[in-house]
């Protein structure tokens, strides 16, 4: 099971955080995004860095509005566990774009971040989920909405409910 290996809350001057602050031009944007973040390459620092970096160009980006963020928690890897252990974290956005657009853009930032895809689990420095979409169920070849394994994964769940 996915929800051991909790090991330690980290906080930092954007996690956690609510960053919307006029909640009128909030309802206007369509849709509302659960993104769950993740990295193990590097130490602690560069990757709480790397987080930090994540939210400074989402701020910058006209095409999202950051909402807030969970503290990020560390924990250990799943799936292939003979790697470094993962800080991860969730955010909550709007966007007007719908969840294939968004989920580009994401690929585009993680690319950004310099991810690279060797293997199914494999460290990372940056992994971006949609984990949901307003609600909405999809079903697609390049995207499953609500993410199909949120719900087992403690590097979700627990940020989640303490945002």
């Amino acid at each position: 099971m996915y929800c051991s290996g909790f090991k330690k809350i980290i906080k930092s001057a954007f996690f956690p955080r609510k960053f919307a602050r006029n909640s009128k031009k909030l309802r206007k944007i369509r849709y509302t995004y659960i993104l769950g973040i993740g990295g193990n390459i590097a130490n602690e620092k560069e990757v709480k860095s790397r987080f930090e970096r994540l939210i400074v160009k989402l701020e910058k980006d006209r095409r999202f509005k950051l909402v807030k963020s969970s503290p990020i928690i560390k924990n250990k890897a799943f799936g292939y566990e003979n790697q470094a252990d993962f800080l991860n974290a969730v955010l909550e956005i709007k966007s007007s774009l719908y969840a294939l657009k968004v989920l580009k853009i994401m690929l585009n930032y993680e690319k950004i971040f310099g991810r690279k895809r060797s293997f199914k689990n494999a460290p990372r420095t940056l992994d971006i989920d949609i984990i949901d979409f307003s609600a909405k169920i999809r079903q697609s070849e390049r995207l499953r909405l609500p993410h199909p394994k949120a719900c087992q994964r403690l590097s979700v769940i627990l940020p989640l409910a303490m945002m």
